[in-house]
């Protein structure tokens, strides 16, 4: 009976030059630091929109325009946004790096993963900064307040 060999799992990741830290030591830390951040967020944005507010029956474009006109607002949910969709998408290369055994298909994967996170992303952001609350042709009955006058 032969017996396998395990290898030594710590030579699987590269050194990036800062004393004792790796990318996955990094990437653990910031996993930390971001969820901490995203409760709070989260939270936040639950609290204000549902219970300060009227309720999820409240929330249409015309409570969303509103919202928006705020920079506040704005950063608050581009926070939420990238934090979301950087930890998720760290996360699945966390598991994609797991399961993945051959170096092509983890490969493939997390390219497709990488071009998914950025294009959600690029998108994200340029609807948060480019939202138009008052549209050319649209129902006045539908529109914010802010676009009355």
């Amino acid at each position: 009976m032969t017996t396998s060999t395990i290898p030594d799992p710590s030579t699987r990741y590269r050194r990036t030059g800062m004393r004792g830290m790796n990318t996955e030591l990094l990437s653990w830390l910031f996993m930390r630091a971001s969820g901490v951040l995203l409760v709070f967020l989260v939270f936040g944005h639950l609290f204000v929109n549902l219970w300060l507010g009227e309720g999820v029956q409240r929330i249409d474009f015309a409570f969303v325009a509103g919202k928006w006109t705020s920079p506040f607002w704005q950063t608050w949910d581009l926070l939420m946004l990238w934090l979301g969709l950087i930890h998720g998408g760290n996360g699945v290369r966390t598991i994609i790096n797991d399961y993945a055994h051959r170096s092509t298909p983890r490969l493939v994967l997390k390219a497709l993963l990488y071009a998914a996170v950025l294009i959600t992303i690029v998108l994200g952001t340029l609807v948060i900064f480019t939202f138009d609350p008052c549209p050319v042709g649209a129902d006045p009955d539908l529109l914010p307040s802010i676009c009355q006058s």
